[in-house]
């Protein structure tokens, strides 16, 4: 950090530079529970203050809302802030409790001018296909994106959940700045192939649920201590045995936690920011939150550096992990890699 804010890091080759860490904000308005907006606004702020300039939405974080909310904070500090939002996942028409993906070119304009609206913005500064549509060839929906690049509405783009071979066809028909995917002490599926396609094409890693979706900081231990409306109780791993087989594998993150008079959830950031190094390319990871002690308490995990000893013990957790990362893995790149 310089003078108490994190460093920076590139959003691909020529993209803008960003705050090493970023911030989740879907939790702000939408999927884990009651939120409290004046607190959120709060939270926006101080990361803002720390040095985090990549702020994450999309389209169906509350079909919507989630980009309502944040349109005030982007309008008053619009030259200091990088926006990402992302299409592709829809309401299903026969059943508006589902979500349904869609890549094709007539809804990604549409949500495209929606977002422009929602958010009040002219140009969003990086544009996420959020889920992949394998009935239409990656390289038509990102063909679409650009057009939207030359028309000035979108900076850079983005993907989410893609393979490697995705990536490399997508990247191909236009500069891909950043993939967005699943990575923590939890979730490392994207490790053999992926991280090391965005590698060589200068494709910036944005990391989301590095925390495990709160799990791993020690914050719940099975889903029925979550509200009954957070969407984390209808996922795999915090149900049943599964949540009692993974919350025994947080002895070692605690324990390297102690080591370094840290939280737990600073040591699963700072493993995830420890990946730039160890796979030579750029990661930023976004962890969520809605309280400014807890985007200061992750901040200060840019500044931990985990040592051999620390990543031996860490190093078998993923493998143990009981449960799929969705109840449907359609969500996923899960199959197609």
């Amino acid at each position: 950090m310089t003078d108490g804010r994190i460093a920076r890091t590139r959003l691909g080759t020529d993209g803008p530079e960003v705050g090493r860490q970023g911030l989740g904000c879907m939790g702000m308005s939408f999927a884990y529970g009651p939120s409290d907006a004046q607190e959120s606004r709060a939270t926006l702020e101080r990361a803002l203050e720390l040095g985090v300039t990549l702020y994450d939405t999309a389209h169906a974080y509350g079909a919507g809302e989630n980009e309502k909310f944040l349109s005030p904070f982007f309008k008053a500090h619009r030259d200091e802030v990088v926006i990402a939002t992302k299409f592709g996942l829809a309401i299903d028409p026969d059943d508006p409790t589902k979500r349904i993906i869609r890549n094709d070119a007539a809804y990604i304009r549409e949500s495209v001018e929606g977002s422009l609206r929602r958010l009040d913005v002219d140009v969003i500064d990086l544009y996420y296909m959020h889920r992949r549509d394998v009935s239409v060839p990656i390289e038509e929906t990102v063909g679409v994106m650009a057009e939207l690049v030359r028309e000035g509405k979108v900076k850079q783009l983005g993907l989410s959940e893609v393979t490697a071979a995705e990536l490399r066809t997508a990247h191909a028909a236009h500069p891909i700045a950043a993939l967005q995917s699943e990575w923590s002490l939890f979730s490392r599926d994207i490790e053999p192939n992926v991280v090391p396609t965005a590698r060589d094409l200068d494709v910036t890693l944005v990391a989301y649920s590095p925390l495990g979706r709160g799990f791993l900081t020690g914050s719940f231990a099975k889903a029925e201590d979550l509200t009954a409306d957070d969407f984390r109780r209808q996922q795999p791993r915090f149900t049943g045995d599964n949540a009692a087989a993974n919350a025994v594998l947080l002895a070692p993150v605690r324990k390297v936690a102690e080591a370094h008079d840290a939280t737990p959830g600073q040591i699963a950031l700072a493993w995830v920011q420890q990946r730039s190094a160890v796979h030579d390319l750029p990661v930023v990871p976004i962890p969520g939150t809605r309280r400014p002690s807890r985007v200061e308490e992750n901040a200060e995990a840019t500044r931990i550096s985990l040592t051999e000893d620390d990543l031996a013990l860490l190093e078998p957790i993923a493998a143990q992990v009981a449960g799929d990362r969705y109840a449907d893995m359609g969500f996923t790149s899960a199959g197609r890699e």
